[in-house]
């Protein structure tokens, strides 16, 4: 079969790979039908995930049909089609059964990181029971590709830790994928006031038309005095750091209110300053986090009532074969105008 492996940092192949083999009674073969790019796989690309190692095929969401099963498995048979969790779960373990599906003891965010992931033609899914869910008829699956990972991590890591609330003013910085995802789970709270921040037109445009109330251009505007003018100096109510730099978090715990909530979303691959010694007094909440994908059944079923619309996100769609050009591609969105890109098997 033909993968996407890693080489090391800044080195990557499309090359022939021996097609997965079960290899736990809980494990199903897939055959990915639509996957994508995300900016996790950028960041391994530069290095500042270690923990890859080279000859690792990358990617971790995707939706396919199940080719083969063990003999464990019970929720799926080959010929169905499944949409791939970005995050492995066995289901049963500690942390499992506190719906700390990111730390499972024999899962996790193992796809494209610590097992062979789904830019290829076949994938392997430990527990699969728990990892794969069943796509209704008749649903875009392009647009499922989108809640594999990016529409839980801006809900779960972005809205609901941020304990975004009615009413509230709430700062999104970085206009990527998974900033776009929060801004349009946000939405389910009725904030008052939802402001995009980034460095691209294009991108502060398309947030507007998927309801951002106002959009600042960091590389035109100092983000914090406009944050503290749009909110009399007081603060937003909830910041969200959907970038992972240094720079972007700083934006986020300088213009937090009292009580506000910080939730960093962004991968950051560099050490931040955390100004302590100004948000102890200010009982300002800080979370971080990797997805749970404990929401995707009830995000499967808001997309399926149209309450959301992932294909919103797309702009790019590539036969899988062309994956080297969708990554040329993804890695220049800014002078390409891509937000996600679909890959297509044949």
């Amino acid at each position: 079969m033909k993968a996407l492996v890693y080489r090391g940092p800044g080195r990557k192949e499309w090359i022939d790979r021996p097609k997965p083999e079960l290899r736990e009674p809980g494990d199903a073969i897939v055959r990915v039908t639509s996957t994508t790019i995300c900016g996790t796989d950028l960041h391994i690309l530069k290095g500042d995930v270690p923990a890859v190692e080279n000859g690792r095929i990358l990617g971790h969401e995707g939706v396919g049909i199940v080719e083969s099963t063990g003999n464990g498995v019970s929720r799926f048979k080959p010929g169905d089609r499944v949409l791939i969790s970005c995050i492995t779960s066995c289901g049963r373990c500690p942390y499992c059964r506190k719906q700390l599906y990111a730390h499972c003891q024999d899962g996790g965010w193992i796809l494209g990181h610590r097992i062979d992931g789904t830019q290829a033609e076949f994938v392997r899914i430990p527990h699969a029971d728990n990892s794969l869910y069943a796509v209704p008829a008749g649903a875009d699956e392009a647009a499922l590709v989108m809640l594999s990972d990016i529409l839980p991590t801006g809900f779960e890591i972005g809205v609901l830790s941020g304990q975004v609330r009615p009413g509230d003013t709430v700062a999104i910085v970085g206009a990527g994928p998974v900033g776009m995802a929060t801004l349009l789970t946000a939405k389910f709270y009725s904030p008052a006031r939802i402001v995009m921040v980034d460095m691209d037109p294009a991108r502060l445009q398309l947030a507007r038309s998927l309801g951002a109330t106002d959009t600042i251009d960091a590389g035109n505007e100092n983000v914090v005095d406009k944050l503290m003018e749009m909110t009399a100096g007081v603060g937003v109510d909830v910041a969200i750091e959907a970038v992972g730099i240094p720079a972007t978090f700083d934006m986020c715990q300088k213009s937090i209110a009292p009580g506000g909530h910080i939730a960093n979303v962004g991968v950051h691959g560099k050490s931040v300053e955390l100004h302590l010694e100004e948000l102890w007094i200010r009982n300002i909440t800080l979370t971080t986090g990797l997805v749970n994908t404990n929401t995707t059944s009830m995000l499967l079923q808001s997309m399926q009532a149209g309450t959301i619309n992932p294909s919103q996100l797309i702009t790019h769609h590539f036969d899988l074969d062309d994956i080297l050009e969708a990554y040329d591609v993804f890695t220049n969105a800014s002078r390409e105008k891509a937000m996600k890109v679909i890959l297509k098997a044949p």
